[in-house]
């Protein structure tokens, strides 16, 4: 598999991957390892993902630059992200301990009640190339910390990184038939897919999501699907600054280039500011910074896949056709790599591909709404629920509409950010089960209730 630039065409590395009978191989050698894992003391586990963490910040610059080379996002937001990876393994290392110990939740009589937490056994990870660091430490650290063995499919779209990840947890003390990595593509999926896993956990697209719940339907194994979303963003007609709001809205908007799963895709402003708002958002994505990812100034780089540039056209060009206006942007930039310009788009409705399909790339539409009524109704017509935004100064009102929208997150005055202390789940196509807080932990753990009699003299 070859690994290349997105912003050169350039060829970085070639990679060869895992056929069939390797990957049956690591999956045995992970059974036998999980047992020694498992039976190593929690707080040794802890330490391998702290010292983890610590590997993470001292080589932050060489794992940027690799993770900017074949991404395609700008240095400044590779070593965001490094840091914030490192910083998300924080819960777990402080907090695993106590959420995994025996609890005691009664006495009856005798007897007392125990909750105990066994590991599910060998999992999957299937990740994706969009944030590979941030997305594995969602499933493998957690799963690490209660016992697991694990089977680590990085994307193919980032096979350096995911490299980067397994070399610094070996390093940190994880052996490596615990934390076994897969180089392969979709084909390698489905026979992960195939092999008798403890758990199945998928960062991907809805496609890749259904595909897996379909080949595991007739199996009773545990399953975790992060999947995309088509996230509203609401600006209310109080809001305290009209031109705060549009810079975070486009910040949510233009982040990676719009290739992240809780972007602000679609995006609603109440009619007695929406030309104001409009102005504003306008002129903040007209004046971003397009270009070499590898400068620190630059604010957008090039776009991970060059197939996915006619895509982000399809829905463009749809709705134009239906009567939207193209506000700036909606070309590609330069004859070279996969850059494409921050677009947006006013006059939008729901009857364009560009407020209903993932877009998944630099392009948002700006809805002009009537109130608080129609932005709900707007909000929750779509098959996603990852996340939700509404901006207002009055805080009742806008916890009000969040409790009204059917989404995993919901954020006041903010947008696009995940906090490893509260559960990162998405609703209908947006995924099935929780990553992070402790939800995210107990996810890769069985729990076994023990009924403990006392005798006399024991």
């Amino acid at each position: 598999m070859s690994a290349i630039n997105p912003a050169t065409d350039e060829l970085l590395k070639e990679i060869e991957f895992d056929h069939i009978s390797a990957i049956e191989i690591k999956f045995q050698k992970a059974k036998t390892a999980q047992h020694q894992w498992a039976s190593t003391p929690l707080k040794i586990r802890i330490e391998c993902i702290r010292d983890f963490a610590q590997l993470l910040l001292e080589n932050k610059e060489e794992l940027a630059k690799d993770l900017t080379l074949e991404v395609g996002k700008p240095i400044r937001e590779s070593l965001a992200e490094i840091a914030q990876a490192a910083k998300k393994c924080e819960f777990f290392i402080e907090k695993s301990e106590t959420l995994l110990a025996q609890e005691r939740v009664n006495t009856d009589g005798m007897v007392d009640e125990v909750i105990a937490y066994d590991p599910l056994g060998v999992i999957a990870n299937i990740s994706a190339w969009n944030y590979p660091y941030l997305v594995g430490i969602n499933i493998f650290v957690p799963a690490l910390i209660c016992g697991n063995a694990v089977l680590y499919k990085p994307s193919e779209r980032a096979l350096i990184s995911g490299h980067n990840i397994a070399r610094l947890l070996w390093q940190a003390g994880v052996p490596k038939d615990v934390f076994n990595l897969v180089f392969g593509d979709k084909d390698s999926g489905k026979f992960l897919a195939k092999l008798p896993l403890d758990g199945y956990f998928l960062t991907g697209s809805q496609g890749a999501g259904m595909e897996l719940a379909k080949a595991l339907a007739g199996r009773l194994v545990p399953i975790g699907l992060e999947l995309g979303g088509k996230d509203p963003l609401y600006v209310t007609e109080d809001v305290e600054s009209v031109e705060e709001a549009a810079i975070s809205a486009s910040e949510g908007a233009f982040y990676n280039n719009g290739q992240s799963c809780c972007s602000v895709e679609r995006i609603y402003v109440h009619k007695k500011i929406y030309d104001e708002f409009l102005f504003h958002f306008v002129k903040r994505a007209k004046s971003l910074k397009v270009g070499d990812p590898l400068d620190p100034a630059t604010e957008m780089g090039a776009l991970t896949i060059k197939e996915w540039i006619p895509y982000l056209e399809k829905q463009l060009d749809d709705a134009l056709a239906k009567g939207a206006k193209l506000e700036c942007g909606g070309e590609r930039v330069g004859s070279i790599g996969n850059f494409f310009a921050p677009t947006v788009l006013s006059n939008v409705n729901h009857s364009m591909l560009v407020m209903r399909e993932e877009t998944f790339g630099p392009i948002v539409g700006i809805q002009k709404v009537s109130g608080d009524e129609e932005a709900i109704e707007l909000m929750n017509d779509t098959e996603y629920g990852l996340t939700s935004a509404v901006f207002t100064q009055n805080t009742d009102r806008g916890l009000s509409i969040l409790s009204q929208i059917n989404s995993g997150s919901g954020y006041l005055n903010c947008c696009d950010r995940v906090s490893s202390h509260l559960p990162w789940s998405g609703r209908k196509a947006s995924g099935l089960g929780s990553t992070l807080s402790k939800h995210g932990l107990y996810a890769f753990c069985r729990p076994k209730g023990l009924h403990l009699k006392v005798r006399d003299g024991a």
